[in-house]
């Protein structure tokens, strides 16, 4: 059988931030319905990497597709139009905004009629009721109160109203920036269940970390990034965690042939 059709890919990206060459014509695949984990040393290009798969940073060189059409985007919400979704490391919540309004912080849904046409007053009840069933979806309704503000939530349930935007609003990809990087061990064992909560949702996920354990627990593949460009993409049922290390540090060569999807 043929593999198929990446959902996002990109070759030769080439990003140059003076006489640091930040991506040396990297490429990447995405395919549906998997959970891609990239990983690689501190300076390897993976930060660079998906901020030009997220709009954040335009490349210098190459190619995106999505879908199998060229893309380019300029900006994040270039990105967020073509339906790719981030979760950063900061989440980029409001703390003094409450679980609906970050939801929809830049996308408001405006009243009908003249009130939302001429005086922008917004449909908080719509808002609201979309707010609860996404949360629902992904089992996060032990937050009693939708109108609480962000400051007043654990780690936890704040990474999950930021998953939980991602999923409401991604259509095609959602990316995921270290998400259990700053959470503990109850916590991050919620939001990897967020996570195969989104892919059995048929959304396919890119999870950048340095957590092993958990990028081999909740990845289908991973890709390795190296010295600013792909060096391979392994399987983690063929390949343990000190195999994964030894090839980012370059202590053993990638597998002499690619693996299937």
């Amino acid at each position: 059988m043929s593999a198929p059709a990446a959902v996002l890919s990109a070759r030769g990206l080439t990003k140059r931030y003076g006489r640091v060459t930040a991506l040396n014509h990297a490429d990447f695949d995405l395919y549906p319905g998997e959970i891609l984990g990239v990983i690689g040393d501190n300076g390897a290009g993976k930060t660079s990497l998906i901020k030009v798969l997220n709009g954040a940073v335009v490349p210098d060189e190459g190619e995106i597709r999505l879908d199998g059409q060229v893309v380019h985007f300029r900006t994040p919400e270039d990105a967020r139009n073509a339906g790719i979704e981030t979760v950063f490391q900061t989440l980029a919540l409001s703390p003094a905004l409450s679980i609906t309004d970050n939801m929809f912080l830049g996308r408001e849904i405006r009243s009908q009629g003249i009130l939302g046409k001429v005086f922008r007053k917004l449909d908080r009840g719509a808002m609201e009721r979309i707010a609860r069933e996404k949360l629902s979806e992904l089992g996060l309704m032990t937050i009693q109160n939708i109108a609480q503000t962000i400051e007043t939530m654990s780690g936890g349930q704040r990474q999950g109203v930021a998953v939980a935007r991602a999923a409401a609003f991604g259509s095609k990809v959602i990316i995921m920036d270290e998400p259990t990087a700053a959470l503990g061990v109850k916590e991050s064992r919620r939001v990897l269940e967020l996570i195969k909560d989104v892919k059995r949702r048929g959304l396919p996920i890119v999870l950048i970390s340095h957590n092993m354990p958990h990028v081999f627990e909740v990845c289908d593949r991973i890709h390795i990034h190296r010295l600013g460009r792909r060096l391979c993409t392994i399987d983690p049922r063929l390949h343990s965690m000190s195999d994964a290390v030894a090839m980012m540090t370059g202590a053993m060569a990638p597998p002499a042939v690619a693996e299937t999807v």
